[in-house]
């Protein structure tokens, strides 16, 4: 049972654009929806704005078919349908960091038709970070987005206000590491829900608010005792994914999810800032080394052994790939990522995701895979 430790990164979660319009009532800033986690949030911040990640509503819609493709994956068509249906009428702009192209169509035809969108930037950041040349590209995009926003709000972004919020997002950061450190532990204070629930609402909560929840949490969890067994340690692996649901599902046939590799959850966060003296160098630099997101982990395949070293130092016993369909970047790493971690020890299992996920048969498939990897233990 629950001990209400994580209520609050629930509540959150689960009424997000409440939240988002209570900010915007409270401190009359703007609000801004980002459609990646590339976007350089702290250029937001410095702005007096509040970034909302656009999240998926997991229900079924039928708006976006005079729009994008049917065969564009579950999230981009998901997301875009947040937008027609009304659910960001609160947001004044809209933003987007180049990832996948079928995301840069959600993003356009969002701008297009959701008429209560004020303003939008698209941000072209190299997908290539491995170039020698992409980090000085970035850094003056990202100083153009700086301009852009200087003239959109009259307010001058000095670097003293940059610095600022690298630091508070690097807090933020800081103190989610923290938090997922106790998920190594055997029997873990902190469930895989949980862990989502915090890491997600990262997203699109006022970073000094979702500090403050974080440093009451961690300050509990020495003393916390859940009763409950760990189970088989999984892994998960993918693009966004905040399908509570399925979450729950797995942590009730006797596992627990300690770790992940998606941009819902360690790889927003996992890497700080490093110092420079110009806060716009730090930001993109920051942005260039992230852990890296498909579309941007070329020729080298840097990702790999990031993830294999994410499984072995939470113990994962096994690996799901969660993988939304018609996601060519991460199809496309699937086979090769598969074969790494199952050749270092790792078993997998692949569910493909929609719009919305049959829960009845992935929890079959779940629990015929613990079944499996029991068998081979047996041996």
């Amino acid at each position: 049972m629950s001990d209400g430790l994580f209520d609050r990164f629930k509540t959150w979660y689960e009424k997000r654009h409440d939240y988002a319009r209570g900010w915007k009532a409270r401190t009359g800033g703007q609000v801004v929806a980002t459609m990646c986690t590339y976007t350089p949030e702290e250029l937001l911040i410095a702005a007096g704005m509040l970034p909302v990640r656009v999240l998926g509503a997991h229900e079924p819609q039928n708006v976006t078919e005079p729009h994008v493709f049917g065969m564009f994956c579950p999230f981009c068509r998901d997301s875009l349908a947040q937008g027609l249906l009304g659910r960001f009428d609160y947001a004044d702009g809209v933003t987007l960091t180049q990832s996948c192209i079928q995301y840069r169509q959600a993003f356009t035809s969002w701008r297009m038709h959701v008429p209560t969108v004020q303003w939008d930037y698209y941000l072209p950041m190299p997908n290539e970070v491995q170039s020698p040349h992409a980090r000085q590209a970035h850094r003056a995009e990202v100083q153009a987005m700086r301009t852009f926003l200087e003239a959109l709000t009259g307010r001058r972004l000095d670097d003293a206000a940059l610095r600022d919020a690298i630091a508070l997002v690097d807090e933020n950061r800081r103190l989610l590491h923290q938090l997922f450190e106790y998920r190594k532990a055997t029997d873990p204070q902190v469930t895989g829900v949980e862990a989502l629930y915090a890491s997600i609402t990262a997203q699109f909560v006022d970073k000094r608010e979702h500090n403050e929840e974080l440093k009451r949490v961690i300050a509990a969890l020495p003393s916390r005792a859940l009763g409950r067994r760990e189970g088989v340690r999984f892994m998960t692996i993918g693009s966004e994914n905040d399908d509570i649901a399925f979450m729950a599902m797995v942590e009730s046939v006797g596992a627990t999810v300690v770790i992940d590799d998606q941009c819902s959850g360690t790889r927003s966060f996992w890497n700080p800032t490093k110092p420079n003296a110009d806060p716009i160098a730090a930001i993109a630099d920051r942005y260039c080394d992230r852990p890296a997101c498909p579309t941007k982990d070329y020729p080298a395949h840097t990702r790999f052994d990031h993830v294999l070293g994410l499984a072995r130092d939470y113990r994962a016993r096994a690996a799901i790939f969660l993988q939304q369909k018609f996601c060519d970047p991460h199809e496309g790493d699937y086979p090769d990522l598969k074969r790494h971690l199952e050749a270092n020890g790792i078993p997998t299992l692949f569910l493909e995701f929609d719009i919305t996920n049959p829960i009845g048969p992935f929890r079959i498939r779940v629990e015929a895979f613990l079944e499996t990897l029991s068998e081979e233990e047996l041996f």
